[in-house]
């Protein structure tokens, strides 16, 4: 493919990780048709083709039906996380590519099967953990890449929530989602973690998942108040996991937590040289000439005295039009490769093993 071709896309799942993320997203790239749109609840699907498809944009309730047409040229996945596996790997094995919404699946072994399918087919796999696409985690990355930290041996995965547990949806359900705000937002916050430190090898991990808030009737929710009877999964989550070169991450999740230290997709790197984290903007740490310093790079554009500009920082719209690029062969690759969410995933399934067995769990 050239710079120049038109990417057909159709989308299964219109809900809203469609409509906040991927379908506006998709937009703003040329040369990208969103040409199908498939949802369970046909009107989300007919909703979102009159407002993101093309004139003859096709509906459908069955994804398998959208699959059929020879036409598309990728599949974004955006599903409750219980079907990723599945609608993944029939799409691959349609000749699809595919970007599918994190988390890559409820466990190792249905991650397992995409990625396996995406080796069998030669078609291009990502998942969509496009917070590796903010300029402040592009900067700690380059800085990681170049040495900077020396060796990281201790790092921390933040995605702390004081109260804003999600109400709509399915996002209380475990039987869809697979658990709560580990699997949830803990995922991009080990995602960025394990991509600064390029550390994709667990040896072992101890983790504890907390139901300790669910049933207050006093909330103070951002999203209005949940449903104790619905809210069937943890409302945090910690973890602790070791890798084979001994380095350790530390990880923190909370949709509801009394803290006042709350912070998404968040890393805290600590290496042999220096160390740095994306707890107030980018602050790198390091001795220079017998002295400690910090070193806290700016990211606003302003620097006019009649312009305050904003930072060119669409996390989405960046991962998205990577992602294309990769189709069209500009990339050898997508950002996100699927074994490195594969290794996400887990880590994840052993710290909810761990909470459960009460045991260290071994990969």
């Amino acid at each position: 493919m050239s710079a120049l071709d038109t990417i057909r896309v159709g989308i299964i799942g219109c809900g809203g990780i469609a409509n906040g993320k991927h379908m506006p997203s998709l937009k703003k790239v040329p040369g990208v048709q969103m040409v199908a749109f498939c949802d369970i609840i046909v009107e989300r699907a007919e909703k979102a083709a009159k407002q993101y498809g093309t004139p003859d944009a096709k509906v459908y309730e069955d994804y398998k039906e959208l699959l059929e047409d020879k036409t598309i040229d990728v599949v974004h996945v955006c599903t409750p996380n219980r079907a990723h596996s599945f609608i993944t790997v029939d799409a691959l094995e349609a000749g699809k590519h595919v970007m599918c919404e994190k988390p890559m699946a409820i466990n190792s072994a249905e991650a397992k099967k995409m990625l396996d399918a995406a080796e069998r087919t030669g078609k291009f796999l990502t998942i969509g953990y496009q917070n590796r696409q903010t300029s402040e985690a592009l900067f700690l990355k380059e800085e990681a890449d170049r040495g900077t930290f020396g060796d990281i041996y201790f790092a921390r995965a933040f995605a702390v929530r004081r109260r804003a547990v999600p109400t709509w949806g399915v996002f209380l359900n475990e039987y869809e989602q697979g658990g709560g705000p580990l699997i949830d937002i803990g995922t991009h916050a080990l995602d960025l973690t394990l991509w600064m430190m390029n550390n994709y090898k667990p040896k072992y991990c101890v983790g504890t998942t907390f139901h300790a808030l669910n049933n207050d009737t006093d909330q103070g929710n951002a999203w209005g108040n949940w449903d104790p009877a619905k809210f069937t999964v943890e409302d945090s989550a910690f973890g602790f996991v070791v890798m084979e070169n001994g380095a350790t991450v530390s990880l923190d999740a909370a949709w509801a937590l009394n803290t006042l230290e709350v912070r998404e997709a968040c890393t805290m790197l600590c290496g042999t040289k220096a160390g740095g984290d994306m707890l107030d903007g980018v602050r790198i740490n390091g001795i220079r000439q017998n002295r400690q310093y910090v070193f806290k790079p700016s990211f606003s554009a302003g620097g006019a005295a009649f312009y305050e500009g904003a930072s060119d920082n669409d996390p989405s719209a960046k991962d998205m039009a990577q992602w294309i690029a990769t189709i069209r062969g500009q990339k050898a690759a997508p950002t996100v490769l699927p074994e490195q969410a594969y290794t996400v995933t887990r880590i994840l399934e052993g710290i909810y093993t761990s909470a459960k067995t009460g045991d260290i769990y071994r990969f």
